[in-house]
């Protein structure tokens, strides 16, 4: 065990998924065609004025709030001047003296406990153009550029590079919960750099290198754990750790130096002239406050608490708002908790995940779901006709009632009818049915798989079960 302790912070950015840019009109769009959403503002055009977007904005406010902070009365943007290829005005619309909030915190789970990371602060700001490199050429698209970011500054609150993936991953579904951002790594709608020091218990943080590059989280988990590799055999050595920035390589699993870390001071922060301070009235504290719902975590443990349910079939079931919601509505129509979150976890994923479906995209509807599971509890069907009927209503668009009508899939319960076909399967095989009347269990099974056969797997299984074990034993 390491004689170091790791204090890692992050800085996490988020796409806000508004129709328009944060200081325009052009549309934000992915993947459109190369420098088609752009305008004399955000390619940074002299003599335009930017503008600042509501929405974005109020989505800023709400992340803040839902984070615990302490609200700016008085939010206004500065100048982050800094020279990149892919920033056309050679300085970044953001914040730094008066972010939109500040203070704040937030508890995630991990490794079954609660644990909480504190927030520094909140500041909205525009995202630069991207930067394409391909044949021996740099390509520049500015249809990025302007997107309203939003960064969330966290304090070096997270232990370790586990602890820290844990907290990405949960701040994933907090962003989609909001429904602020789609969260989506691979279009690049959540990035994360991280800092990380290094020192012995008792002491005050080490030195903080900054780690960029990382898009995964299951990157972050490996650059972390090397870097306090790194760091730790420089400290045991009696050397000192730089402060600086390094690169993630996911193609050698090491961190490459990429420069001295910058100072605040280094980017010139000044306030932006052409934007006058945001204050945020009462009445749009109240529809802030009245648009954010149940977090994740916090529905995660009523899940647990009303319904019964598992941490691990509470936490599958929360991990999308989508997928809760459908949750509650199934329940609400009737539906066991505990056999609801079974069928979403398995056999209705499994068909989802195949088609490439969302939920909400699926003929599958709460009240669908909860008659499916009413005709499983009351008899009217059994598991296996489920499985069968499930796939159907996907495919048909019809309810689990009509589908079992008109397929004639309603589950043989009369005893009458049960023992008349398994009189009728054992007459054609007395030599097996004398060695089944011997005990001989795999040969039960098999007269039990000779009945579902003939009955279209219709005969209830218990009492189809126990009827033939009667009828064997009269032989």
């Amino acid at each position: 065990m390491s004689e170091y302790l790791s204090n890692i912070g992050l800085e996490i950015h988020i796409q806000l998924d508004t129709r328009s840019k944060a200081f325009c009109q052009c549309p934000t769009s992915f993947g459109a065609e190369p420098n088609s959403q752009v305008c004399p503002v955000c390619l940074g055009y002299p003599g335009v004025l930017p503008s600042l977007n509501g929405e974005a904005m109020f989505m800023a406010y709400k992340v803040a709030r839902a984070l615990n902070c302490r609200l700016s009365e008085r939010s206004f943007f500065d100048r982050k001047n800094y020279f990149y290829p892919d920033m056309p005005k050679n300085y970044q619309i953001s914040q730094f003296h008066a972010p939109v909030g500040v203070e704040g915190f937030l508890d995630f789970p991990f490794a079954e406990s609660s644990h909480r990371a504190r927030i520094h602060d909140v500041h909205l700001e525009e995202d630069a153009g991207k930067m394409i490199h391909a044949g021996g050429v740099s390509l520049l698209d500015f249809n990025r550029a302007g997107t309203p970011l939003l960064e969330i500054v966290t304090e070096p609150d997270l232990r370790g590079p586990e602890q820290t993936e844990a907290f990405i991953l949960y701040f994933r579904r907090f962003v989609r919960y909001l429904q602020v951002s789609s969260g989506n790594m691979e279009e690049g709608s959540l990035r994360r750099d991280a800092n990380i020091s290094l020192r012995r218990p008792g002491q005050d943080l080490g030195t903080k290198v900054e780690v960029k590059n990382l898009n995964s989280s299951r990157f972050v988990k490996l650059a972390l754990g090397y870097e306090q590799e790194r760091q730790s055999k420089i400290l045991a050595r009696g050397g000192s750790v730089l402060q600086e920035t390094r690169l993630w390589n996911e193609n050698r699993d090491l961190t490459l130096l990429m420069r001295s870390k910058e100072e605040a001071q280094d980017y010139r922060y000044f306030p932006e002239p052409d934007l006058p301070p945001f204050r945020p009235d009462r009445k749009f504290l109240e529809r802030v406050d009245a648009e954010i719902p149940e977090l994740p975590l916090d529905r995660q443990l009523r899940f647990v608490e009303d319904y019964g349910l598992n941490s691990e079939a509470a936490s599958f079931l929360t991990e999308e708002k989508e997928r809760a919601d459908f949750f509650e509505r199934t329940v609400e129509a009737g539906a066991s908790p505990t056999e609801c979150a079974r069928r979403l976890a398995g056999d209705v994923s499994r068909i989802l995940n195949r088609k490439r479906l969302s939920l909400a995209d699926s003929a599958l509807t709460p009240r669908r779901l909860a008659e499916l599971l009413e005709m499983l509890d009351s008899g009217r069907i059994h598991d296996k006709i489920a499985k069968k009927v499930l796939p159907l209503i996907f495919e048909e668009d019809k309810s689990p009632g009509t589908i079992v009508a008109e397929r004639n899939l309603q589950q043989i319960t009369s005893e009458a009818q049960i023992r008349t076909l398994i009189r009728g399967i054992l007459d054609e095989e007395p030599a097996a049915a004398q060695a089944a009347a011997a005990e001989e269990t795999k040969i039960i099974g098999y007269f039990m798989g000779r009945l579902m056969q003939r009955s279209g797997a219709l005969a209830e299984p218990r009492l189809s079960r126990t009827i033939l074990e009667q009828e064997l034993k009269e032989r």
